[in-house]
């Protein structure tokens, strides 16, 4: 009886090959098939809707229906049963559609007289595409089989077109990838960006979904499993202990799964190629990880994901090295990217826009080092986009522009061009102080993490180097780095920076920042666990090794030194003692000792704000991580869109909180900076020096910003606005600053 159904559906799949075999226009091809599936299922109509945008449905073709209402019967997502097919993306298949909760009667189709009703959707690797229908009067629920047939062949029609084979007249029928298209994301590295997309991961196309000799493709798919098994094991064999280890496993148990292989073989039995049997598989593992909200599973779903991708690369033979070029200009597009693999692009790359992501990956870090431009959670841009596709960033509002329009165009170039005027102007005052109208003179140094964010430390007007992030050297390796190496790196960065200050923060890891080869700890909330200082004391071989590399790049040239996220005094005190036990060990060893040693602290946690007097005494300086503070301050998870964005830096209680560690720092004579993305936001950067703040320490590309604001600032009538707006109750002071900016244009 199986057997029979599957000859069916094969047959079915013939016919639907024959009839897309001819240079029919698109229209023409549609209405054949709609005929053809009628005739094949046994039903009075099969009807085909697709997507003109991503809220509307349209009748594109129909058997059985009214043949006038083509191209005019409209629905909205999730509205009609079929609405409801395309927004759960699943089926609905009912003998008695009319009184079913959610039916929509659609009088000029004529639909009224057919009771049975089957949707399934057409979707593509999870992207939805349209919906296919079919409807008879009698009362009769499809069968299964019935179902998986008309699911292989919504994969089918997904596959064509994709590959254009239904394109005509309106919007539900223009050609897939050329209409323009906006995408909204998160901002994770600010700046605009124009260019052509380069796609990471260049997609597969399925060019052959329909199985020629099932036999041939069943054999193919066994060599090309097999074919992928060779290659997890052999990358298991040379990943050493870690997450990537862990990956792997899941990545074996997966490619060893028979449910999985027997699956993609039921495809194939079906009439599919073996391409197309993988890739059904694939869009059904997608469907679920848009269903799931456990991250463990999302995450399963994810590396099945991944190891689907594998097998259709061997089965094509469509690697990544498409030959195409990369074009001058390019933008980068992918699913998401490792550090290693960003650092190998460079600064060629003029932005990124990632699907994944998150704001602290370090894809982030390392965008933020390189100044490029980037976007993350930017749905559906891996489906949307092709190689060469021209596309304009806003790393302001966080939009990424798709081939955008003429009108576009012009007003995005309009905002470049507005862009590189304030340059210019910024440039005009690059080695001018930024001293404000009432006398103060903030300093403003910049934060780096790599070699190539040196040569801004000059062309930035930066006085020094705030926070020199030592862990990307440690993120982008498979290994530990040696001694050897961090020390030559350290004492290139401090020629670079030809005798301005250097600071450089010990080893940053954990919470978003896991370094491949130490064994990852589960931790339900990374956040607030194990990170930073708390790693080097209880690992004090890695923070002694990277404090010896420091003392001997300095050889003999001032020092200075910032441990991260110290929470306590003690904590303080302990890791000063390691350095402090470091130089002694290195002078006995004969080592140039620095010439000056500075060692400060990151004040990331509200309980350092809190400590006794006795550690504003002891440390030589503080710098407000604020980005972490205000997380804490808060408890908002800065890497969760829900709750990040409701909590202002420029709110009272926060504000009041910074004056008064500056306060502190004022009494015990302490040198206080603040760094992090508030550091480099104008209107932020204009009230930290409002309340105190004498050092601030930012992205490159922010201090011309800020410099020009501030040196037409009075910090004196900034601080009566902070202070009348913190009197009348006001939850933040941003509104009337704001107010005080317009009055003083």
């Amino acid at each position: 009886m199986v057997e029979r159904k599957e000859t069916e559906s094969r047959k079915l799949l013939g016919r639907l090959r024959d009839a897309m075999a001819g240079d029919d226009p698109g229209q023409e091809r549609l209405d054949k098939i709609t005929t053809l599936i009628a005739d094949s299922i046994d039903t009075e109509v099969c009807s085909i809707y697709l997507f003109r945008d991503d809220e509307t449905l349209e009748l594109c073709a129909t058997e059985g229906l009214n043949s006038d209402a083509v191209h005019q019967t409209r629905l909205k997502l999730g509205e009609g049963l079929v609405g409801r097919v395309a927004r759960r993306r699943q089926v609905i298949n009912t003998p008695d559609a009319p009184n079913l909760r959610g039916f929509r009667y659609m009088p000029e189709t004529g639909e009224e007289i057919y009771s049975s009703f089957l949707g399934i959707p057409i979707q593509r690797l999870g992207d939805a595409l349209g919906v296919l229908v079919v409807q008879s009067k009698d009362a009769r629920k499809f069968t299964a089989d019935e179902i998986y047939a008309l699911e292989v062949v919504a994969m089918v029609l997904a596959e064509m077109t994709e590959l254009g084979a239904f394109v005509g007249e309106g919007a539900a029928m223009s050609a897939r990838h050329s209409q323009p298209t906006m995408l909204r994301g998160t901002v994770a590295q600010e700046g605009v960006a124009e260019g052509h997309v380069w796609l990471h991961e260049p997609r597969v196309v399925v060019t052959n979904p329909i199985a020629d000799d099932p036999h041939r493709e069943l054999e193919r798919l066994d060599e090309a499993v097999e074919e992928l098994r060779v290659g997890v094991d052999k990358m298991m064999d040379m990943a050493g202990e870690g997450e990537q280890r862990q990956v792997l496993e899941t990545y074996r148990m997966f490619a060893n799964s028979k449910g999985w292989l027997r699956r993609m073989q039921e495809g194939i039995g079906r009439g599919l190629s073996a391409e197309a049997a993988v890739e059904k598989e694939q869009s059904i593992a997608r469907a679920r990880m848009e269903q799931v909200t456990d991250s463990y599973l999302r995450e399963r779903l994810s590396d099945l994901d991944d190891l689907s991708n594998r097998l259709l690369r061997i089965l094509t033979g469509q690697g990544k090295d498409t030959g195409a070029e990369m074009p001058l200009d390019p933008i980068l597009v992918a699913s998401n990217i490792g550090p290693a693999e960003l650092l190998e692009y460079g600064r060629a790359l003029k932005g990124i826009v990632l699907e994944k992501g998150s704001v602290g990956s370090h894809a982030a870090i390392v965008a933020r080092a390189l100044a490029i431009p980037l976007i993350v959670h930017v749905g559906r841009i891996t489906t949307e986009a092709l190689n060469g596709d021209q596309v304009m960033l806003d790393g302001e509002q966080g939009i990424v522009h798709l081939r955008p329009d003429d009108t576009v165009v012009s007003a995005f170039r309009d905002k470049i061009a507005m862009e590189t005027q304030a340059k210019e102007r910024y440039a005009s005052i690059r080695d001018k102080p930024a001293e404000t109208k009432c006398g103060a003179v903030i300093e403003l140094q910049m934060n780096a993490g790599l070699m190539a964010d040196l040569p801004s430390l000059e062309s930035s007007g930066a006085e020094g180097v705030g926070l020199f992030r030592t862990e990307l050297q440690f993120l982008v390796r498979s290994q530990m780095p040696k001694r050897s190496e961090l020390s030559a790196l350290y004492r290139r960065v401090l020629d670079a920076a030809q005798g301005k200050p250097v600071v450089f923060r010990t080893l940053d890891i954990g919470s978003d920042k896991v370094l491949p080869y130490m064994k990852p700890n589960d931790e339900p909330n990374p956040a607030l666990g194990w990170r930073a200082i708390r790693v080097g004391l209880d690992k004090p071989g890695i923070l002694r090794m990277q404090l010896q590399a420091l003392i001997r790049a300095a050889n003999g040239r001032p020092l200075t030194v910032m441990f991260p996220f110290i929470a306590q005094y003690e904590e303080y005190t302990q890791a000063r003692s390691e350095m402090d036990r470091t130089l002694a060990r290195e002078a006995k060893l004969g080592h140039v000792l620095p010439k000056s040693v500075s060692i400060g602290a990151m004040l990331e946690t509200p309980s350092l704000g809190f400590a006794p007097r006795k550690f504003f005494e002891d440390v030589d300086f503080l710098s407000i991580g604020g980005n972490d503070l205000k997380q804490f301050f808060f408890a908002a998870d800065r890497e969760n869109e829900r709750v990040r964005k409701r909590y202002d830096t420029l709110n009272v209680s926060f504000l009041s909180f910074l004056e008064q560690i500056v306060e502190r720092c004022a009494e015990t004579n302490t040198p206080v900076s603040f760094c992090g993305e508030d550091a480099g936001r104008p209107v932020e950067a204009l009230c930290l020096a409002a309340i105190g703040l004498r050092r601030l320490s930012m992205r490159p590309a922010s201090i011309g910003p800020i410099k020009s604001l501030l040196r037409r600032s009075n910090l004196e009538e900034v601080r009566k606005v902070i202070f009348d707006a913190r009197h009348r109750g006001d939850m933040s002071v941003r509104p009337a600053v704001m107010e005080w900016l317009r009055q003083n244009g």
